[in-house]
């Protein structure tokens, strides 16, 4: 199954500590960490501006100036001030790399929760 397809999306993202999956924003399966309900978002899989599914993520500051000049990535629509990028399936970037910058969004995302929500959550 590809990680484009919603079940494999939300079984990777729901592999990780901590991890709700909402549906919201036209259906879009958006990857919260943190408390259930007030989680922050980290990865999204939706069709926003794009006609196949596409997933959105959070990046470092590095990897949000390389990974736009990927064929397949840009800067995420509406979120790209705050270091976002979307990846389209037959883009650059294989899965297991598409995989990776969702663990590493996921960490990024979990190390701003306060200190206390992180010990709460074995983050």
């Amino acid at each position: 199954m590809s990680l484009f397809e919603r079940g494999a999306f939300e079984k990777t993202l729901t592999a990780l500590p901590a991890v709700e999956i909402v549906h919201q924003w036209g259906d879009a399966s958006v990857g919260k960490v943190g408390e259930p309900g007030t989680g922050k978002i980290f990865a999204i899989l939706s069709s926003w501006s794009t006609e196949a599914p596409a997933i959105s993520f959070k990046c470092s500051d590095m990897s949000f100036e390389m990974l736009p000049t990927l064929d397949g990535v840009r800067p995420a629509p509406y979120l790209a001030r705050a270091k976002w990028v979307q990846v389209q399936r037959d883009g650059a970037l294989n899965e297991d790399d598409i995989r990776a910058y969702i663990v590493q969004a996921h960490g990024l995302v979990a190390a701003k929760l306060t200190r206390a929500a992180r010990a709460k959550l074995g983050l």
